[in-house]
């Protein structure tokens, strides 16, 4: 028997996949902050790129944090969703 795929389980798809990505790269990204923050501490000051001078290495690390957070709460909200119907 074939499901039929609506709108509302396309979006919540999609917002699974954001969601793990965001969290899979944010908790990446945090831990090579750490990683730099225990072995180079010197280096948190400079700029994580040439692109963007005003991020230093350490504000990446936080927001990769922040990042890992907010992609964890949507997948696990996505998640849910999905098993709940």
């Amino acid at each position: 028997m074939l499901r039929k795929v609506t709108w509302d389980m396309e979006i919540r798809a999609v917002v699974k996949v954001v969601g793990e990505t965001l969290f899979l790269y944010g908790l990446l990204c945090w831990g090579f902050g750490i990683i730099v923050f225990f072995t180079r501490p010197e280096l948190l000051e400079f700029q994580v790129s040439h692109l963007t001078p005003w991020l230093r290495q350490d504000t990446f690390t936080i927001l990769s944090f922040i990042a890992s957070i907010i992609g964890f709460f949507f997948w696990r909200l996505a998640k849910e969703a999905t098993t709940a119907k």
